[in-house]
């Protein structure tokens, strides 16, 4: 099994004690060598300066490839393309461009009135400048607004012909829900990369709401699984954690998968420790600052 290609998942930093834990986690991180790390964007855009912020400081001093999440929610159109022109500024290049979640208080996503409508209007917009990568998001199981795969598969191809180059999935728990959605994205045509998301399992009760938030369905088995494990105590959970998300990664692998992008939750040691079983060992102790 070859090295597969890895990536990172960071979020902006509210405290100074998290801003700590980020700037150690991208250090810990960076030996790794990942492809590239991205730092998300908040609810109704409510982190967009802690964004650019965090994004500009690992491009800075970590010499990682760094690409910013920005979404069409709450902004006019002028105010997105700012943001995006303040980033090619600052020598960022790469954006992950996605549609973003409903404001705090509200059910659903509602455009603003001189914003982006949808996610593709907001890539054809960044790829007219002709000079930034774009990654979109993907949902092997289905979007909580959409009607179903077959929605998601159509929405993902509109999104690739509108500029973007990859995609990167929300996270899952069996592999054969990433191939059932991968050999329906082939069997409509889109051909670009699709990046499984992983996300070591810091806290079974966390992964549990974030998979209520986003459309991901827990099996019964790791529901049992880690129940059990939690009983035990937090070294039954931890191993248990790692057992499970190297398990996945391994048999993404073994099904031609080539790349991983690991939800890190800004806490390093379980992705180390994942991304260890699976032979991803440090390359470039040097380049971190």
């Amino acid at each position: 099994m070859s090295r597969p290609k890895i990536s990172f998942e960071f979020f902006p930093p509210k405290t100074l004690d998290a801003s700590f834990r980020l700037w150690e986690t991208a250090r810990g991180l960076a030996p790794l060598a990942p492809d590239f790390v991205s730092v998300t964007y908040g609810a109704g855009g409510t982190t967009r300066k802690l964004t650019h912020e965090a994004v500009t400081t690992i491009h800075r001093h970590y010499g990682i490839l760094v690409a910013a999440h920005l979404t069409c929610v709450e902004a006019t159109r002028a105010e997105t393309m700012e943001i995006v022109q303040a980033y090619a500024e600052a020598g960022i290049r790469e954006i992950v461009a996605l549609r973003g979640d409903a404001p705090k208080g509200q059910d659903r996503f509602t455009p603003h009135p001189d914003g982006f409508t949808n996610t593709v209007e907001l890539i054809e917009a960044i790829a007219a400048r002709g000079d930034m990568t774009i990654r979109v998001g993907a949902y092997p199981e289905p979007h909580p607004d959409s009607s179903g795969t077959d929605a998601d598969v159509f929405w993902l191809k509109r999104k690739i012909e509108a500029g973007a180059t990859s995609a990167i999935t929300q996270f899952f728990f069996d592999a054969d829900t990433f191939f059932r959605f991968r050999d329906k994205c082939a069997a409509a045509g889109i051909d670009a990369p699709i990046i499984p998301g992983i996300l070591p399992i810091q806290g079974w009760a966390g992964a549990k709401r974030f998979a209520a938030t986003c459309g991901t369905s827990v099996p019964g088995w790791a529901e049992e699984a880690f129940t059990k494990a939690a009983a035990e105590g937090p070294a039954a959970e931890r191993a248990l954690s790692e057992r499970v998300c190297a398990d996945l990664c391994r048999a993404l692998l073994d099904g031609g998968v080539d790349r991983l992008h690991f939800y890190t939750l800004n806490r390093p040691d379980l992705t180390l420790a994942v991304c260890g079983a699976l032979g991803v060992e440090p390359l470039n102790l040097g380049a971190v600052a």
